[in-house]
């Protein structure tokens, strides 16, 4: 999962979605040192990242990327996922894609206190360019792949994963699609679960 996808999947306390959002950059026992929501965040980010890696679906999509991506294939079908998540939003939230983003970003503004030092680096580029909500479109994704290949993390043309991605969007959607229903209703029962005593 990407961004988008972990933002979302911590519910509406934008606390929990900082926290999650940071997850990649908190390591070992180190989420103690944060608020219990954003402890819970970077929790719960552990936890979908974990879940997401071992599920068959996921490795099925990451088996279809892997004969031209090779070991970008996960990290691209990372932000192909939030693509679907952004271009069909409203098959998922009441929230308008372009209100939610803002509710996130505010968050993260009144939360920066918190932010890793790396994240807060780039936290206003990240708002000022909207890089959530241009995840709906294929244009936005050519940009978030090329930001990726410029910095060295991803050695791939930006204009071959987008033409691959708009060619197999119907099957990553098949995958998708009951892959993030079901990932929800875990996210949930994960939630209730570190929020009880």
């Amino acid at each position: 999962m990407n961004y988008l996808a972990h933002i979302f999947l911590s519910g509406a306390d934008g606390r929990v979605q900082v926290g999650n959002f940071i997850g990649d950059a908190v390591k070992g026992s180190a989420y103690k040192n944060y608020p219990p929501p954003i402890a819970r965040g970077i929790l719960l980010h552990r936890a979908i990242d974990d879940y997401t890696d071992n599920h068959a679906a996921v490795r099925t999509a990451v088996r279809m990327l892997r004969p031209r991506f090779g070991r970008y294939a996960g990290a691209l079908l990372d932000i192909y996922f939030d693509y679907l998540l952004a271009s069909h939003f409203g098959e998922f939230s009441r929230v308008p894609l372009k209100r939610y983003t803002r509710r996130f970003y505010w968050a993260m503004i009144r939360n920066r206190r918190y932010l890793p030092d790396r994240i807060r680096r780039f936290m206003w580029h990240f708002i000022s360019t909207n890089r959530l909500g241009k995840y709906a479109s294929a244009e936005g994704i050519r940009e978030s792949v090329g930001i990726m290949a410029r910095y060295g993390r991803m050695r791939i043309s930006a204009d071959e994963a987008v033409a691959w991605l708009l060619a197999h969007e119907g099957e990553l959607w098949a995958v998708f699609r009951p892959f993030f229903d079901e990932l929800q209703t875990v996210c949930r029962e994960c939630e209730a679960q570190n929020r009880t005593p």
